[in-house]
């Protein structure tokens, strides 16, 4: 009986309905009008997109079991041994940097504004970071694996990435004034969008969302970032809002005549959970010990994915500038006319 417990409290949890189930059985809908009610409601939504994806997939006769396997099982792994750092992380950094708070940010919608564009600017700095730092790359590489793009892909992370995620965003987010009670509400808000925006092309074929991909960050635009291609790499690393992307030049539409193909450059054994979750520790290992001197050994932590002391590297902006030199004539900033052409990675 433990044992069917247990696993319907990890199913009811992954739902995230316990408070939707409590609010029905009380009759009780006046928190309903309250932000914890409103999140109360929200919550399960990515879930439940999640099985309609799948449905949808079994009802087009193209589900492929790898694609949610190894998601799953990161899932189920991170469960157990990283579900309660990051609340640590995020308490920590409350506590430690509140008092040097450079604005004093109160609860109004023009500073939930300010809130929200300074979370952005922390996700992009956690994010870029991510792409550019061997060792961040080793805590990101798990969730850029999946050669195939659905809503599992969200929950792929490597446990320690979430803690090192927010210790990041947090402490910019804290040190510039915005109070706990937004942050989280803000916290709340992009982590259901992060979610949303890896939907695939079972659920939502062209994902540009029209105008409005001119200013927020659509699955199209996370689709691109998971990319490999030469043009894709380390490009779209907002969450919500592109406006970091664009100051910062790495903002990339998704064009109509290049096919994404999804996953991380180097040859990868995608059903593998080891080398899926352990992979890029395993060869970053390798390197550092190969590496003469501690000051090389030292550098292979801290120089971008790819990097070697020998010098005999392409990086990832080496191999996107070269075909962007390649492909000069043609522009590749803006996404050319007409509906979503793409064929099927």
């Amino acid at each position: 009986m433990e044992i069917l417990e247990t696993l319907r409290d990890e199913i009811v949890g992954f739902f995230s309905i316990n408070g939707l189930v409590e609010i029905i059985r009380s009759g009780d809908y006046h928190s309903l009008r309250t932000w914890s009610g409103i999140q109360t409601v929200l919550s399960p939504l990515i879930p439940f997109i999640v099985i309609i994806e799948i449905l949808l997939a079994f009802a087009h006769k193209n589900f492929n079991r790898a694609e949610y396997k190894i998601p799953f099982f990161i899932y189920i792994f991170n469960r157990i041994i990283g579900k309660f750092i990051s609340f640590g992380v995020i308490a920590f950094c409350i506590g430690l940097l509140s008092p040097y708070a450079l604005l004093p940010v109160s609860l109004t919608w023009y500073w939930f504004i300010y809130g929200y564009i300074v979370w952005e600017f922390a996700h992009f700095i956690y994010h870029f970071l991510a792409h550019k730092v061997r060792l961040f790359w080793c805590l990101h590489s798990s969730h850029h694996a999946p050669e195939q793009m659905n809503l599992s892909v969200t929950y792929a992370h490597f446990f320690l990435e979430g803690p090192y995620a927010d210790f990041i965003r947090t402490s910019i987010c804290i040190l510039a004034g915005v109070p706990p009670v937004m942050l989280f509400a803000i916290m709340f808000i992009d982590g259901t969008w992060g979610g949303f925006i890896h939907v695939g092309e079972n659920f939502m074929k062209n994902a540009r969302f029209g105008f409005l991909g001119k200013f927020i960050l659509t699955p199209s635009h996370h689709r691109v970032h998971h990319a490999r291609n030469p043009l894709y790499m380390d490009t779209n690393f907002c969450n919500l809002l592109n406006i970091w992307d664009r100051v910062f030049k790495t903002y990339q539409p998704e064009q109509n005549d290049i096919t994404i193909q999804y996953g991380i450059t180097r040859s990868i054994n995608a059903g593998n959970f080891f080398d899926v979750y352990f992979g890029e520790f395993y060869y970053l290992a390798k390197d550092v010990a190969r590496a003469p001197g501690i000051k090389n050994k030292f550098l292979y932590l801290i120089m971008p994915p790819g990097w070697s002391h020998t010098g005999n590297h392409m990086l990832a902006k080496d191999i996107r500038r070269q075909y962007m030199n390649t492909h000069a004539g043609k522009s590749l900033m803006d996404s050319p006319p007409g509906g979503d052409q793409r064929k099927s990675a």
